[in-house]
């Protein structure tokens, strides 16, 4: 039998499909009876650990009372649908079950509420938070960063989504095309995929508001639901907010910031063509190996993670 889970960061192994899988938690000090949970899934080539330490989601959690679980892909790859991105589809690394798996551990061990359960990732990662929400109704809200969706999503539930993203991502890019990481991510146009989620939940018009190179787009939905977009004009393939320049996960804008494109206008809703995925050697990571870093104004002023629990705590399944 597991234990009670113990306040701050610990670490579990648990089999799914006959594999050991990985996932870390944290748990503050101060927790109500049926705590909200925060899935955050690392970027390809980083970690459970290195997502930990690089977007700060603990010290909130300590300020907002809630726990944080942070799954480890196999091979630093998840399989995120579509073929891509790495070896873990070409092994048939069934990450949805994992997830599950992992979130069934996690609530034997402390009290997790299932209507405030949440997704957020960061590249690859938000590409799995963009599976899970098109192949489960475990989340009432996910936060993809950076990310695209890869593969088909057949008539999914109806989810409030954030999605947050650069003009100036040449690994996902804003409008669509091959990206110029090893992945070589092709995704469609992000406001074609607002659009395409906005028309899943049956949603209204968008209405759009730009402060300080910050455009956030904003679509009502049925049953108190969101789907709303944030583009950085000029940012990268970055988690905007993160300041310092470690690990693949941890890094802002990755090169030179290049001449920054108008957010282009969203289109009428509807299903999305699943983005075609290139050859891959490996995942994508959360940055340039080797690149230099140039944050935007707009990436250093807007503080994805705190945004982004602010639109979790505003949404329940």
């Amino acid at each position: 039998m597991l234990g009670i889970l113990p306040i701050g960061s610990s670490q579990q192994a648990i089999s799914v499909g006959g594999q050991i899988r990985m996932y870390r938690a944290y748990r503050p000090a101060r927790l109500t009876r049926f705590a909200p949970l925060v899935v955050m899934f690392h970027g390809g080539l980083g970690s459970a650990a290195l997502a930990e330490r690089a977007y700060g989601w603990d010290a909130l959690a300590d300020r907002e009372g809630f726990v944080v679980l942070y799954p480890d892909a196999i091979g630093a790859a998840w399989n995120v649908g579509g073929g891509c991105c790495g070896l873990a589809p070409a092994h048939g690394v069934d990450d949805v079950a994992f997830v599950k798996a992992a979130i069934d551990n996690l609530s034997t061990r402390v009290s997790i509420d299932p209507s405030r359960m949440y997704a957020a990732g960061m590249s690859a990662g938000g590409m799995m938070a963009y599976r899970m929400a098109c192949e489960t109704t475990l989340f009432a809200a996910i936060g993809p960063v950076a990310a695209t969706q890869a593969g088909d999503c057949p008539n999914p539930a109806p989810t409030s989504i954030l999605h947050v993203h650069g003009t100036a991502d040449d690994t996902v890019p804003y409008l669509g095309a091959v990206g110029s990481g090893i992945a070589q991510i092709d995704g469609v146009a992000i406001p074609v995929l607002h659009a395409a989620w906005r028309g899943y939940g049956r949603c209204g018009g968008d209405v759009v508001a730009t402060a300080g190179g910050v455009t956030t787009t904003t679509a009502q939905c049925p049953e108190g639901r969101t789907v709303e977009l944030v583009t950085i004009e000029g940012g990268g393939h970055a988690w905007p907010g993160t300041t310092r320049s470690g690990p693949l996960d941890a890094s802002p804008s990755p090169g030179p910031v290049v001449p920054s494109r108008s957010p282009a206008a969203a289109p009428a809703a509807g299903p999305i063509v699943g983005p075609t995925v290139g050859p891959t050697t490996a995942p994508t990571g959360s940055a340039t190996p080797g690149g230099s870093t140039v944050a935007t104004a707009a990436s250093t002023a807007y503080d994805t993670t705190v945004s982004l629990w602010a639109f979790f705590k505003a949404h329940g399944r």
